[in-house]
């Protein structure tokens, strides 16, 4: 069975500087992400394959499975544990073919839960968001947490994405959510570290909690 995200899915932010975003990676990886999603969109796509292979190998240094947004071809090339795509990104079943059954598919279903429905069998788990006003995409729609449970209804893990941080990441996860992404609370934070470190832990004692 393929593993899907769960506790916490780092997202990150889209810097192109090699050396910061390095950095950052391994700043998160020190206090403790469960999973990372390589998220960077500027470069020549011989530089953004550079930067995602030394990202994937400081995740599997950490034994950290890397994730690749919008871009499979990408994946592939980096040998990525998986892709994450949106509306916009081609035909989930058509990119499952693509990638195959060992790799990770997460499908954006933002706040539509037939969108979800329709992912069974294509999808290893969806994202819903944003479900807090997100600094990243201000104009993203929001998306209601009783969405989680829908989706824990028809067995299909679900991540949470959008404005999330420490004051609120439990928040989804007892509502039903598998995992939260985080992008700003961990790699805008003075200390990424410290900030990770604290979010898993209320991630996880949310997850036990509710286990």
């Amino acid at each position: 069975m393929t593993p899907t995200p769960r506790g916490l899915y780092a997202i990150t932010p889209d810097e192109p500087d090699a050396g910061r975003l390095t950095d950052l990676v391994a700043r998160a990886l020190e206090g403790g992400i469960d999973w990372l999603q390589f998220r960077v969109k500027g470069g020549s796509p011989s530089q953004r394959e550079d930067l995602a292979l030394r990202i994937k190998g400081q995740c599997d240094a950490a034994g950290v499975p890397l994730v690749v947004n919008d871009d499979v071809a990408l994946a592939l090339a980096i040998d990525a544990a998986g892709v994450h795509v949106g509306r916009d990104d081609g035909d989930p079943a058509e990119i499952r073919a693509r990638i195959g059954p060992a790799r990770v598919l997460g499908v954006s279903c933002y706040n539509d839960a037939a969108r979800a429905r329709s992912m069974l069998g294509a999808a290893d788990h969806v994202g819903f968001g944003s479900v807090f006003a997100s600094p990243t995409k201000p104009q993203a729609v929001r998306a209601p947490l009783r969405l989680f449970a829908l989706a824990r209804a028809m067995g299909l893990p679900a991540v949470a994405i959008g404005g999330i941080d420490r004051t609120n990441a439990r928040l989804p996860i007892e509502a039903g959510a598998d995992a939260v992404a985080v992008i700003s609370d961990i790699f805008a934070a003075p200390d990424p570290a410290r900030a990770a470190r604290e979010l898993r832990r209320i991630v996880h004692d949310a997850l036990a909690a509710r286990s």
